[in-house]
Parts: structure tokens; sequence; C-alpha cells
């Protein structure tokens, strides 16, 4: 869906939403006055619903002439609109879709990932699987006995996670 490739590769990205199939369209006009643009005289404005395939809301956030941020809506009205967005799947209890593109991220952009689960398993077998992390190992042994954070968090990738090692 074209939408909602908006938000998950293109200027819509700051509505992505993890877990959740979002669409939307980024808008940045430019003001006219007596048949003139207007300098530096914006309405920057973001258009978002989800689900995308079956949206359930929709939310429409427009800026009249932002000062001191760039005049782009993806970077000024789609944060607004993911908050909003947010507290409408707490209110309305959206559950997550299956389905759901996953965010191609840019260089500068912080990386979400899950937390395998490793307990009760070798340390030996599971060490690649953990390299995108900051393990803190506690114990000695060869099997995994705890982790925290728990398998299937999404944490931000290099986050610590903090492992209990020992024998069966």
């Amino acid at each position: 869906m074209a939408l909602e490739s908006v938000v998950t590769n293109g200027t819509g990205r700051n509505a992505f939403i993890d877990g959740y199939r979002v669409g939307g369209k980024t808008g940045t006009a430019q003001k006219v006055k007596d048949g003139k643009y207007m300098s530096g005289n914006y309405i920057l404005s973001f258009i978002g619903f989800l689900p995308a395939d079956n949206p359930q809301v929709v939310v429409y956030v427009a800026i009249d002439n932002p000062k001191r941020v760039v005049q782009y809506g993806g970077t000024v009205a789609a944060p607004i609109a993911k908050a909003i967005l947010e507290d409408c799947i707490t209110a309305l209890n959206i559950p997550k879709s299956e389905d759901a593109s996953e965010k191609n991220y840019q260089f500068w952009e912080k990386k979400y990932v899950d937390i395998p689960n490793v307990v009760n398993k070798k340390l030996s077998d599971v060490k690649s699987s953990l390299r995108s992390f900051d393990v803190q190992y506690t114990g000695s042994g060869e099997y995994i006995l705890f982790q925290s954070p728990s398998a299937g968090e999404r944490v931000i990738e290099g986050s610590r996670i903090r492992i209990l090692l020992g024998d069966k």
C-alpha cells in the first residue's frame, strides 16, 4: 500500500508505530498572500490512519506557521499524529497487526529489536544471537539460567541484557 510506505520508508517515518500498519501522507504548503508566496510561512500537515488495511482511526494534524523548526510536515506534524494514534491504540484496545511492515531504518535513527529467548540454552549456541546487545554476564557455567529483559521485549539495538550463567 502506497500510503503505508510513506510511513515505513518515506517522509512520514516519524509516525511509524512498531507492530502496527500505519498509513499516512505528509504535507508542506507555502502560504500565499495577495497572489504571492509568503517567505518562511507554511502550513505543515500529516494525515495518518491505522490499521492501514482496515482503518479504525484517522488523524489529521495541521500546524500553521510553526516557528524555529524545519518546515516539513513529516518532521513537525507526523510525531504529533503518532502520539495521538498511540493513545488511540490504548483507548480502543487495537491489537498489533500480524503482518506489519518493518521500518527501514536510516543510519541516524534508533533501531528497535526483539530480545531473543536464550534461557536454558548453552551460551556457545546462542552467543551469535546476542551480538547486537551489550551483554553483561554474571555467574559461571555453560547454560543461561536467567535473562533480563525477558524474551520478546522490544528494546533499542545495543541495549544491555543481563545474563545469569550456571549449570543445569
